[in-house]
């Protein structure tokens, strides 16, 4: 038996907190962005999502997905599997390309992304997306995995003291100032970079 183009699944709100009624969306999903959802979680485990699909139930988020059960092959899943990009090693970090970045310390994380760290203040050349770039080029940065949730390549910046200090200079080219309080007292020990394909 085929697997179906398309599955019938009902999505639901699993947030955390006071018990609440919150309605149950039915919606037809193509099976690719369902199992693209899957690879969020699995990787390209087929195996794992051979019994995600036959389970009939994922929570990705706050959003819990369920849907009937179905049977595939391994011959299936792999084919399906197939279709989707692979982590690459080898694959050069490309600044024009690369839209979110998350600084990271000891309990200490700031999500960026381009729009909002390529916003000037008045009179500047530069952005802190541009010192941001400037150092991840000069520093070097190791290529860690194909995000299937986030549909980018992902590559770490490991911040030495001297780096680290230059990347807090540079949070006086931030347009707001709550956060550039936060990355000037930031801890940063890397830069994680998702660079789309």
């Amino acid at each position: 038996m085929a697997l179906p183009e398309t599955i019938r699944v009902k999505l639901s709100s699993e947030e955390a907190g006071a018990v609440s009624l919150t309605p149950v969306v039915i919606r037809e999903m193509p099976l690719r962005e369902l199992v693209e959802l899957m690879l969020g979680v699995t990787g390209k485990d087929a195996a794992r999502v051979q019994d995600l699909l036959l389970r009939g139930a994922l929570v990705s988020g706050a959003t819990r997905f369920r849907w009937q059960g179905c049977e595939a092959s391994r011959q299936e899943i792999d084919a399906l599997l197939g279709t989707f990009p692979d982590p690459e090693p080898g694959r050069p970090f490309a600044p024009e390309r690369c839209r979110r970045a998350v600084l990271r310390g000891p309990g200490f994380r700031i999500e960026l992304t381009r729009e909002a760290a390529s916003a000037r203040r008045l009179f500047r050349r530069r952005s802190f997306w541009d010192a941001l770039m400037a150092i991840a080029v000069g520093a070097g940065v190791e290529y860690l995995e194909y995000s299937y949730k986030d549909r980018t390549d992902c590559y770490r910046l490991r911040l030495d003291v001297h780096t680290g200090a230059r990347l807090r200079e540079q949070a006086g080219l931030v347009r707001y100032s709550t956060l550039e309080k936060r990355i000037r007292d930031g801890a940063i020990e890397a830069v994680d970079l998702f660079v789309e394909r």
